[in-house]
């Protein structure tokens, strides 16, 4: 069926429900960024495959709500669909539901599925439907009755993240939440998120592309634990493992039963952003609910010691694919065909050579030329061109192992580059630098540093529409919160930076039709030093690769932004040099001299 069928047939079940609009969030039960097959609902209505959307469905009118990152995919891939487009003017906010109070008449009624929808998102819809009258029905779904072989649930094993590598026992994260509830007066914990989930039970699986998690959630009681999964995914060694440690194993389904059992009296520790609300009505109103971010979150966010260790370890090993890769490119381009599709194809293969490498932590952005614009593009066989010479190569990338996630932007000029391109590439390193070198107080937040990295191309009256930086996992999401460095109205609750936790710095530039520009390492937050004004952080840099000096206009750059730089790049021969043979070291100090 085309994408118009499928609308049309959904209006016929809606009219059957009685549903004057029906709202599709980009979801899963646990409120994930990227989704299992299963609840990849959008993609597989509309056509539209960004990872970040939402769908509203009216007598009259079907559109998608997505965000700047996304504008010009969801153009094309929206064409002719029936579904519209309707961009966003603050990133991550729901403009949807204004926009059906303003347009729908009193009274009407408003369906969607309570479980792909958070506790926090319920409560602004009935707030603002309420102004209306607006009937609100959270357990419909007029999409599965027509959806032939949707795929099912998630099959794959769950495995255990090898000790050496957790750095954390499973015991020892329990306690840490078992004190963090205790010392907010609650007395249980409920984990909705996946990666909460897999953090605290030191569990990984492949349930989602590119996030090594698994479908399944947790409840940490006084005197219990309980992982919430499908027996078929546990591996009976894992099982064993898991019961050794106190863990009860309960079925995925058995979580709302249980919920609706916990005794009179109990304090319930749950995040508002990541239960759904069909979960939460399971709750008896005996129960006293103590809402907040997950203490699981920000425990997995402050990386200790050994974790960092680790992660600088995985840094090294990916700074040699992409060294490897980089000298593949300069090599082969001009002499044999080189696509946007085997490029990428060609980096995995230089990861997998690497220690435990697990896959991509995304969807690799190989982008040449007006494909770069595309923020969040992503090569596959309809749209995959050739990288020629000239051009502007941006590739954003990012690699799954054992002992770490790395993501790297790098923008790099195929053949000689125009002056706005130079000009272009260095206010964006610029910002990058100034944002990498940011000394501040403990207590800091990160949208109070997002002008760092803005205001180099501020000042030559040029933006860019995504956020500076997101936090990064431990070999878990690639996007991980609660840290990030975006403009301050982005609807992420402001928390604190600190020391332990890693992000990215990942300023751009994006011409459209011409290309686009990004240049992103990941940092790491450290204590930098103690004054009579308190405690000072700074951020350590941790990926290690060459930036394009060809594209660098030097006369623009501070003799700070300089120094940075050549210091920079000095890491990154110290670090990579080792482990590279003569070839290759001969290419790389050839590429950091300049």
């Amino acid at each position: 069926m085309t994408s118009a069928e499928k609308l049309s047939l959904v209006r016929q079940e809606m009219d059957k429900l009685r549903l004057d609009a029906y709202i599709i969030p980009s979801a899963d039960p646990h409120m994930s960024e990227y989704l299992p097959a299963r609840w990849r609902i959008m993609a597989w209505l509309t056509g539209f495959t960004g990872s970040a959307g939402t769908v509203v469905i009216t007598r009259d009118f079907a559109g998608v709500w997505t965000d700047s990152r996304y504008f010009l995919q969801a153009e094309e891939q929206l064409a002719g669909s029936g579904f519209e487009l309707v961009r966003l003017h603050i990133p991550h906010t729901p403009e949807y539901i204004g926009w059906l109070a303003e347009h729908l008449p009193p009274f009407s009624r408003i369906g969607y599925d309570g479980t792909l929808v958070s506790l926090a998102l319920a409560r602004k819809m009935k707030e603002s439907f309420r102004k209306k009258d607006f009937i609100v029905t959270e357990d419909v779904d007029p999409v599965t009755p027509f959806w032939d072989y949707r795929p099912p649930f998630p099959e794959a094993p769950a495995f255990e993240h090898p000790a050496e590598f957790a750095a954390r026992s499973i015991r020892e994260k329990i306690t840490a939440l078992r004190d963090r509830i205790l010392e907010a007066g609650c007395d249980t914990l409920l984990l909705t998120a996946l990666d909460e989930v897999a953090w605290t039970f030191n569990i990984r699986g492949n349930d989602i592309p590119y996030n090594p998690v698994v479908m399944a959630w947790g409840l940490i009681g006084r005197e219990d634990a309980r992982l919430y999964i499908r027996p078929e995914k546990v591996p009976e060694e894992l099982r064993i493992r898991l019961e050794a440690t106190g863990v009860q194993l309960r079925d995925y389904d058995d979580i709302t039963g249980d919920l609706a059992l916990l005794p009179d009296g109990t304090c319930l520790s749950l995040s508002p952003s990541s239960v759904n609300i069909s979960l939460y009505h399971a709750l008896s109103g005996s129960v006293t609910v103590r809402e907040g971010i997950s203490p699981a979150t920000t425990l997995k966010a402050i990386k200790n010691e050994e974790e960092i260790g680790h992660i600088r370890e995985a840094m090294v090993k990916d700074g040699v694919a992409l060294t490897k890769f980089f000298r593949w490119l300069e090599l082969t381009i001009g002499k044999e065909p080189v696509t946007e599709l085997s490029a990428a194809r060609r980096l995995e293969a230089f990861r997998a050579e690497q220690a435990w490498f697990h896959g991509p932590s995304f969807a690799t952005i190989s982008s040449f030329g007006p494909h770069g614009a595309v923020v969040h593009y992503s090569p596959d066989e309809q749209s995959d061109i050739p990288l020629e010479v000239p051009g502007i190569y941006l590739l954003d990338s990012g690699g799954q192992y054992l002992d770490g996630t790395t993501d790297i932007t790098r923008t790099i000029a195929l053949g000689e580059p125009t002056e706005q391109q130079k000009r272009d590439f260095t206010l964006v390193l610029q910002g990058m630098i100034d944002l990498a070198m940011a000394r501040f107080p403990e207590g800091t937040v990160g949208h109070q540093l997002d002008i760092l990295a803005r205001r180099p191309l501020w000042e030559a009256g040029l933006n860019y529409g995504h956020g500076t930086g997101h936090g990064v996992g431990y070999f878990l999401n690639v996007h991980e919160g609660p840290q990030s460095v975006n403009p301050g109205k982005t609807g992420a609750t402001p928390v604190p930076l600190e020391a332990g936790m890693v992000l990215s710095d990942e300023p751009g530039l994006y011409r459209d039709g011409e290309y686009g520009i990004r240049t992103e390492n990941l940092v790491v937050v450290t204590r930098d030093r103690e004054t009579e004004y308190g405690t000072f952080l700074r951020f350590e840099t941790l990926t290690l690769c060459p930036i394009d000096k060809k594209l660098i206009d030097f006369t623009l750059l501070t003799p700070a932004q300089a120094a940075w730089l050549d210091d920079y790049h000095r890491m990154v021969w110290e670090k990579l040099a080792p482990r590279l043979d003569e070839e290759h070291r001969e290419w790389l100090s050839r590429k950091l001299e300049g």
